[in-house]
């Protein structure tokens, strides 16, 4: 008996591993001629770059580089603040099972902790610890039957599934450039710190392109001639152009973006500063779809050898935002006597978060570094401080069958010195929530005809329903057909069997 059968192709993104590790990196700095000797450090900040990732036979491997930015108090007569710009190069190599060449990965890289030993007044120690989340992934190209020609009789137990198929993966560079102006009456002396945050991300999708728009924040705080600490900010609008085929508007796109390197030169006039960053962008590209899957079959009248195999499809793909103000107070009696604020940063963190029916309850943390410069003198300082904020985010996709992962953005950030010597604080913030929940179903491959098949030496069986019996897997079982024991036993709901209840099955001969 021929076997007429139709098969499509399905593109599969599955998760192979993932892993969570802490990347430390030091090197020892010497001061240059130009600049004076370090008495100590006030502050250290910095920003990762990453030059090239990549997925080998068993493991994986970052090379990438922080880029730091170290304010310290100099050994002269003045105690003066001074500044120094360095880059510690590294390569961070992961063992993970079951990975190979042919996959992709995700890095999410934070600096997660800085630190600075003065060896001698002309050598320093700086240690930077990065906190890494790496996801490796599979795009597999999954082949199965989903019809096949029922008229020799042939019993099919069809499934239609809605799924989130890949449907394409791709990647661009974009720069950030652009010119900060300073007030004329100032002369830059140095650059002292350098914030960098991507928001505002907008995806459209048309003819065969994505294009990608968002807004890179820039925060710098720098160096007078006269010796005093500023601060300035800016928004620089960034857009790139990721190739797709069939991309709509319909798809869900998930994008995420790292810095490859950053640029900053003082230009000749002394009163501006240019600045140029690169990121790199990653697109994954999902379109929902229903699919027909055959998830068994066999003939009443024929032996049929199955190749079958489970797979894990993605059922729901999806994400959720909820934007969040955060105000507090912080006293600041370090003000008092006409004292003044020179940067502050914040750097929001995630706690934890737990499900609740249709809602996340996130719990986080918001983790100002005050700078600020005392009243008379150019003596600066860092105050830390922590606000704890919680969010719940509600959705009538957020199930309890669901994964989910979160992240938060910093949208807009102010702050006002109030007559009191404390300061107002006022963040915006932008929970996200990529929700994302896997099945694994089975699936056939290919059917061919058995060469010895049974011969039916009675026509009807009694048989007793025992428990995780279906109709399906009786008729299966003794090559007969749900609907012709359904006729023989008056069964009018297929579904509806209950266990130890008799039942005539009729067999073919």
């Amino acid at each position: 008996m021929a076997i007429e059968a139709l098969k499509e192709n399905l593109c599969i993104s599955q998760i192979i591993g993932k892993v969570n590790e802490n990347v430390v990196v030091d090197e020892d700095i010497i001061i240059p001629d130009i600049k004076p000797d370090i008495l100590s450090t006030i502050n250290i900040s910095g920003n990762i770059c990453v030059y090239k990732k990549e997925v080998l036979d068993g493991k994986v491997r970052i090379d990438g580089g922080v880029q730091l930015y170290i304010m310290y108090l100099a050994d002269d007569e003045s105690s003066s603040v001074r500044g120094l710009n360095t880059v510690i190069d590294f390569s961070k190599t992961i063992d993970m099972e079951n990975v190979n060449g042919t996959m992709g990965m995700e890095v999410d890289l934070k600096l997660a902790g800085t630190e600075c030993k003065i060896l001698n007044g002309r050598k320093i120690n700086v240690k930077a610890v990065i906190e890494s989340k790496i996801t490796v992934y599979s795009n597999e190209n999954v082949e199965f039957i989903k019809e096949i020609d029922c008229s020799k009789g042939i019993q099919v137990l069809n499934n239609t599934e809605t799924v989130n198929s890949l449907l394409g993966c791709g990647n661009t560079k974009v720069f950030a450039k652009d010119t900060v102006e300073l007030n004329d009456s100032e002369n830059l002396a140095e650059v002292m710190k350098l914030d960098v945050n991507i928001i505002n991300k907008e995806i459209k999708s048309s003819y065969n392109k994505i294009l990608i728009k968002a807004d890179c924040c820039v925060a710098m705080v720098y160096l007078t001639e006269e010796g005093e600490v500023k601060e300035t900010r800016k928004v620089i609008p960034i857009m790139g152009f990721v190739d797709m085929q069939n991309v709509s508007d319909d798809n869900i796109c998930n994008l995420s973006f790292e810095i490859k390197n950053i640029l900053i030169k003082p230009n000749s006039d002394e009163h501006s500063i240019y600045i140029e960053i690169e990121f790199g962008i990653d697109c994954f590209v999902y379109e929902k779809k229903e699919i027909n899957i055959i998830q068994d079959l066999y003939s009443p009248i024929e032996n049929l050898a199955l190749e079958q195999k489970r797979i894990n499809i993605l059922k729901e793909k999806d994400d959720v935002s909820e934007e969040l103000t955060v105000r507090d107070n912080v006293k600041m009696p370090e003000l008092q006597g006409n004292g003044k604020i020179c940067n502050v940063d914040v750097v929001p963190a995630i706690l934890s978060e737990k499900k609740r029916g249709n809602s996340i309850i996130v719990d986080g943390e918001l983790h100002l570094k005050i700078m600020y410069m005392s009243a008379g003198n150019n003596r600066v300082d860092v105050k830390l401080q922590t606000i704890p904020f919680n969010v719940d985010i509600s959705s009538s996709k957020i199930t309890d069958q669901i994964s989910t992962n979160s992240s938060v953005d910093v949208l807009k950030q102010d702050y006002t010195v109030m007559p009191d010597d404390s300061i107002d604080i006022n963040v915006e913030l932008q929970l996200n929530v990529d929700i994302s929940r896997t099945e694994e179903v089975n699936v056939i491959d290919d059917i061919q005809e058995a060469e010895d098949n049974d011969v039916n030496v009675y026509s009807i069986v009694i048989y007793f329903v025992k428990p995780g019996d279906t109709l399906w897997k009786i008729a299966k079982k003794f090559k007969s057909t749900i609907k012709a024991i359904s006729t023989v036993n008056g069964i009018e709901d297929e579904n509806q069997i209950s266990i130890g209840q008799q039942l005539f099955i009729p067999k073919f001969v």
